[in-house]
């Protein structure tokens, strides 16, 4: 079986890092290889540069911002997913490019083929087999940011931003229905991870 590389992605207080886990589940119940990561991260680089994103006194304007996430991008694919991938690892990244597109491009307004010039440079048409993106509404993920005791730089944004960022990411998920599968993380946590192992068992093919 080639090795698979699945994508989750969504706006703050969807439900990522809760939803990992049932990823994880599944694949120690079906017994394959795999590795966890995250954008922006997932390497030395990559962790210093999320360092200077997330945080809050960081003086970055959007064009600056952008081009540091793919500075980390391509030491993520060089060093981590691609070697993984080729030896048989299947990959599952906490965001990725899509993320771009949603947040600098939505969010902050960069022009999406600007983002797209940057993502063709560095990724030369790779993208993931998979994306599964949590989609929820406005007002319940900013119910559950809330509840952070230190909101990071982008979890401090307002509303106006977050609409834009999940714009662009349902519409993104319109483009390619093949590659991306809609959560609908209002549901209960069940019923999230209900749909999450069927799109995973769909991609591998197995019964769910």
């Amino acid at each position: 079986m080639k090795a698979k590389f699945i994508t989750l992605d969504g706006i703050d207080g969807a439900g990522k890092s809760t939803n990992l886990e049932t990823i994880r589940l599944w694949f120690e119940q079906h017994q394959l290889p795999v590795l966890f990561t995250r954008e922006p991260g997932g390497t030395a680089v990559g962790e210093a540069l999320r360092t200077i994103l997330l945080d809050s006194h960081s003086q970055l304007n959007a064009r600056t911002e952008t081009l540091l996430m793919f500075a980390a991008r391509q030491q993520h694919l060089d060093t981590v997913i691609k070697p993984a991938l080729a030896a048989g690892k299947h990959v599952v990244s906490d965001r990725f490019t899509d993320a771009t597109f949603a947040y600098q491009g939505g969010g902050r307004e960069i022009p999406l083929s600007d983002i797209a010039i940057l993502e063709n440079w560095v990724q030369h048409g790779f993208c993931p087999d998979m994306t599964l993106l949590l989609d929820i509404s406005l007002s319940v993920a900013q119910q559950r940011v809330a509840q952070h005791s230190d909101p990071d730089r982008f979890e401090q944004l307002d509303s106006a931003f977050f609409e834009r960022t999940r714009k662009i990411y349902l519409d993104r998920a319109a483009t390619a229905p093949q590659r991306y599968h809609i959560i609908n993380s209002n549901q209960p946590l069940a019923e999230v991870a209900a749909q999450i192992n069927q799109s995973l068992s769909q991609l591998f093919g197995y019964t769910a």
